[in-house]
């Protein structure tokens, strides 16, 4: 199976669809590349669904889990837009920095994380591991539970 059928496969099988994008609202864009290096705006837990509040307990895990996978998702409609549309050029992830907006006291903000860097791998195989910072915080903007940023790397066109 060619490689551009294997990420959209991939994508189909998880039945993922990739969001259309709002513009920002301030002066920053979705992505900002450097030859070959891509770098995606944090992209938060706001969309099809709102994921919204402050993750206080264990119970919050698999809630917070699928907010940073919708992060994850969001990211990768920017980095398809950052690709020309086509995402067999991701040569690789390679940082990941996520966000939670957590608890005093919540230390599974890794566990949430994890909802990106899953999706990540799921689409991009291992060309998708990287390396990664998972934070806790007191707020996000619009009250989102997650925020999720990345940085990838592409086969030039």
């Amino acid at each position: 199976m060619p490689e551009s059928e294997s990420i959209a496969a991939r994508l189909a099988l998880q039945d993922l669809k990739l969001p259309q994008l709002s513009l920002p609202q301030a002066n920053y864009v979705p992505f900002k590349r450097c030859g070959q290096i891509v770098f995606l705006a944090g992209q938060t837990s706001i969309g099809e669904v709102n994921f919204q509040g402050t993750l206080q307990s264990a119970d919050d895990v698999a809630r917070g889990y699928a907010a940073a996978r919708q992060c994850g998702l969001h990211l990768i409609a920017a980095l398809k837009m950052a690709c020309d549309g086509d995402l067999t050029r991701v040569e690789g992830c390679l940082k990941v920095n996520g966000y939670v907006q957590a608890a005093a006291g919540f230390d599974s903000v890794p566990a949430v994380i994890n909802g990106a860097s899953d999706l990540f791998v799921e689409v991009f195989g291992s060309a998708g591991t990287h390396a990664r910072t998972a934070i806790g915080v007191s707020v996000l903007p619009r009250d989102a539970s997650v925020e999720v940023e990345a940085v990838f790397f592409l086969r030039s066109a």
